[in-house]
């Protein structure tokens, strides 16, 4: 996991739409960046839609949330729309983003030991800098929490 206080590593990525989105395009807010396994499954699903839940609050402080893994952009497609996500889903199967943000890890899994994305979420000031960052969060609970840390 990346330090507190460091400048968060520069990004560009496509979202669900195929639109680059760049990390620097968000610079003046806050941003929640959130690193999660995959598309679809029960708790990236969970996940996400308690960010949907709560992203008008999120806006309300002058946060934006952006959500990411390996998955492609036609599977955040899908994600978001079958969850009415209001909230953009970056794709990064070349792990551009997850190996800088230090999220790509060993994990085990009944016993069978894997590479992947270890859900982590990161708050990075209005200038770039990584001001709070939790590894292995809970899925339900991990944007109630970030919420919290806005206050």
């Amino acid at each position: 996991m990346l330090e507190i206080g460091t400048k968060a590593p520069a990004f560009t990525l496509p979202d669900q739409n195929g639109v680059q989105r760049s990390l620097s395009d968000y610079l003046g807010q806050k941003v929640v960046l959130y690193f999660y396994p995959k598309d679809m499954t029960a708790g990236c699903t969970k996940q996400a839609c308690a960010f949907g839940d709560l992203y008008p609050q999120f806006l309300e402080k002058g946060a934006a949330v952006l959500g990411v893994s390996r998955d492609s952009v036609a599977s955040h497609k899908r994600f978001e729309e079958k969850y009415a996500l209001p909230f953009t889903l970056l794709a990064d199967p070349e792990l551009e983003a997850i190996r800088a943000y230090d999220v790509w890890k060993e994990k085990k899994n009944y016993g069978k030991v894997s590479m992947g994305v270890v859900r982590t979420t990161y708050l990075i000031d209005e200038s770039g800098v990584i001001v709070k960052a939790f590894g292995q969060v809970k899925a339900a609970e991990n944007p109630a929490q970030m919420l919290e840390e806005l206050s």
